[in-house]
């Protein structure tokens, strides 16, 4: 079963290519849950490529680990995107859906954000970061759990958060350039740990006052 109302809105979701891959997904029988556990792979993938950025030596190995990361960092966005599309559109819904739904994508914010951590030599930054993470989507279930509807606003949501981090390893790939290493990336997570931080007391604060609206 899908909740409708639990659902991230994506403009994404109404173009024609994303149908016509949904379409195509959902026609060879891949399921909604193997599309979000796949996820997981994706972000693994990215996560190893990031941790590996740090080891290699050569701005080409380096910069093609980068390329990597950030690759799979959308191809688990788009994971995100069809898991949705086939429960939803193609009529592919399972009893234990939502539980594929919500757990990768806790999972793969882990993985990538400790995995850029550990590249730049600075795991707890990647921990405090994935954490921060976690905590904006705790945020967002404990208002739905509370009756009120979901709250997916950012600054620092999953979407921008993995905008930023892809957009930042693409930029790090130059960084040789300059004589400089992990400054992007670093940058990048003290974004998505602020960023995340503010997105939870935000939606904390509407809970608060929907809450005391009811009275």
């Amino acid at each position: 079963m899908v909740d409708l109302k639990n659902r991230r809105p994506l403009g994404s979701r109404d173009t024609k290519w994303a149908a016509r891959c949904a379409g195509a997904l959902a026609d060879k029988g891949v399921t909604p849950n193997a599309i979000s556990q796949a996820s997981m792979g994706a972000a693994l993938v990215a996560s190893l490529a990031f941790v590996a950025s740090g080891y290699v030596q050569g701005a080409v190995g380096v910069g093609a680990l980068l390329v990597l990361g950030a690759l799979c960092c959308q191809l688990r966005l788009l994971c995100n995107l069809f898991d949705g599309m086939v429960a939803v559109e193609a009529g592919r819904s399972a009893p234990d859906g939502p539980l594929w739904n919500e757990l990768p994508d806790r999972v793969s914010d882990l993985l990538i954000l400790a995995g850029v951590g550990l590249g730049i030599g600075h795991p707890a930054l990647g921990m405090v970061a994935g954490a921060m993470a976690v905590l904006t989507a705790y945020t967002r279930e404990l208002g739905a759990g509370l009756g009120l509807p979901p709250d997916f606003s950012g600054p620092m949501a999953k979407p921008q958060r993995m905008a930023l981090v892809t957009g930042a390893a693409i930029l790090a790939v130059f960084e040789p350039l300059f004589a400089t290493s992990g400054t992007v990336l670093t940058a990048a997570l003290w974004i998505v740990a602020i960023g995340a931080g503010l997105t939870s007391l935000r939606r904390a604060a509407r809970i608060r006052a929907e809450l005391s609206e009811r009275g």
